[in-house]
């Protein structure tokens, strides 16, 4: 299925993306959760039950320029982030392949949905770019293991976008990733969050970024230097994974920083971040007032 989050009179609802709207899943049939997060944890006859509503002829349905959409997820308790996840991207920096995973965070005033604005501070100069597959975790799961058997704890996969203020993540000689990494509105995902059962193998999957039309960033998940499997165990050693968090995967080569001359977000801009089965991020750059 193609989940979203919409808002609607009643509130934010779990809503199924058909080609011409959105289906709201609680007001077709009072038994199916309200939220995104409830229902790619729920069993597989509650989401076989959501197949049908969305299907049913009194379907409760929304035409898409008549909602406003939210993050799938809206209020995740954990945003993880991975860096240097593509070996191209290392190789474009001159960076060695990590023997291990590169751990960083965002807060929840990163998130924005499709379409909502990237707010360029007053304080950075040095926006940059970065296209991302989500992982979006459907089970809680703690020392998952690094097999075939970490795809049971995946509930899905979005499109994410890391927006990132260079001058503030490289800020100093100990570096600032994080507060470079969660300026306000610094963590579009969107439009919709595909179930994991669309996407067998999330390892082959074409990520493109483009800014004003032009693609800056264009590679596959193919190189990925650590697999789903891999993360899960790794982030799961320490940390117990629970349905709702977000993973960022990583971004590949042709960020804006590493450009001669660099690329960086300016006011007017547009960005669209579009990953292969799952479809197109589209957010707008503006000035802070």
């Amino acid at each position: 299925m193609r989940l979203a989050t919409i808002l609607t009179p009643h509130g934010p609802r779990a809503a199924v993306a058909t080609a011409d709207g959105y289906v709201d899943l609680h007001a077709t049939d009072p038994g199916l959760p309200t939220c995104v997060k409830n229902l790619i944890a729920a069993s597989p006859g509650i989401r076989k039950i959501a197949a049908e509503a969305a299907a049913s002829p009194h379907a409760v349905k929304y035409a898409a320029n008549a909602v406003k959409l939210l993050p799938p997820i809206p209020h995740p308790s954990k945003i993880l982030c991975i860096g240097l996840n593509y070996r191209d991207h290392a190789i474009e920096g001159n960076r060695p392949i990590p023997p291990e995973p590169v751990l960083f965070g965002k807060f929840p005033n990163t998130l924005i949905a499709h379409g909502d604005p990237i707010v360029l501070p007053k304080v950075s100069e040095k926006v940059d770019y970065e296209a991302e597959l989500v992982i979006v975790i459907g089970k809680k799961g703690r020392h998952i293991p690094n097999d075939k058997s970490a795809f049971d704890y995946v509930g899905g996969y979005t499109v994410g976008h890391d927006v990132s203020g260079r001058d503030w993540q490289f800020r100093g000689e100990e570096k600032q990733w994080i507060i470079g990494k969660t300026f306000d509105t610094f963590a579009p995902t969107g439009p919709v969050l595909v179930t994991a059962d669309e996407i067998p193998d999330p390892h082959s999957l074409q990520v493109q970024l483009r800014v004003n039309g032009t693609t800056l960033q264009n590679s596959n998940t193919k190189e990925f230097i650590f697999g789903v499997p891999h993360l899960l165990w790794f982030l799961s050693q320490c940390i117990t994974l629970e349905p709702g968090d977000l993973i960022f995967t990583g971004t590949p080569p042709g960020v804006g920083i590493a450009r001669k001359p660099p690329v960086l977000l300016k006011p007017g801009d547009v960005c669209e971040v579009e990953i292969e089965k799952i479809g197109v991020l589209k957010n707008p750059c503006v000035a802070e007032s």
